[in-house]
């Protein structure tokens, strides 16, 4: 597979590129978001990795322009912008996954095969499972034709669920999604987060939704 890293920093290109040639891919570097751009247009990439902070061309109207003119590659955002906003904009703008850095290479990986599996095809933009409709352009979310008036954290939190929905997500994946990689899983910060999101998707309805799997973490699917 074809992969263009788009990359300011020498020694982070560098590494990215050399771990990926190691992996079996044949990788390309542009050093600014204009030529990056330009290359990604071209055809023939199957992952584009996509910082942000890029000079001539930031990543974010690189990600815009790709995606209204470019082919429906996969992207992963690699960057320094850790925030629940930032993740967001990231995701609602196409991207097909955002990995904060500083980041071990094996994530990456990873992040770049499974990105691969879905063959870039673009997520709709609304995620239903049962009654619940998530709308991930919008930033809104309803059950049963009643809009849920979530924090943008309770948000970032139900639309990976949504997007994995059937998969049972681990308290360390959905910290490292949903706050940023250093966060402390040994807390009750997520089963919180959880806690409050259900109040508000599956309390005021008959059927839940979100589920607890013991000693794993949790799932949003119907039963």
């Amino acid at each position: 597979m074809r992969a263009l890293i788009v990359e300011d920093d020498v020694k982070t290109a560098a590494f990215i590129r050399k771990g990926l040639e190691e992996n079996g891919y044949v990788a390309d570097v542009a050093r600014d978001g204009e030529d990056g751009l330009a290359l990604a247009t071209g055809g023939g990439y199957g992952l584009v990795v996509l910082d942000v902070m890029l000079p001539v061309m930031d990543g974010w109207t690189v990600l815009a322009r790709l995606r209204s003119e470019g082919p429906d590659v996969p992207v992963v955002m690699l960057t320094a912008c850790g925030t629940v906003e930032d993740r967001v904009r990231g995701l609602e703008a196409g991207a097909d996954d955002y990995l904060v850095k500083p980041f071990a290479f094996s994530e990456l990986l990873a992040r770049a095969r499974a990105v691969a599996r879905r063959g870039g095809e673009r997520e709709p933009d609304v995620l239903t499972v049962g009654d619940l409709c998530v709308m991930v352009a919008r930033h809104r979310a309803a059950r049963g034709g009643h809009s849920l008036e979530l924090t943008p954290k309770e948000f970032l939190l139900l639309a990976l669920l949504a997007r994995r929905r059937g998969e049972v997500l681990s308290r360390t994946f959905i910290a490292e999604q949903v706050w940023d990689v250093n966060f402390d899983c040994d807390s009750n910060v997520v089963d919180a987060a959880v806690c409050r999101l259900r109040a508000k998707v599956d309390d005021p309805f008959p059927a839940r939704l979100i589920h607890t799997v013991r000693g794993v973490g949790y799932v949003l699917e119907e039963r």
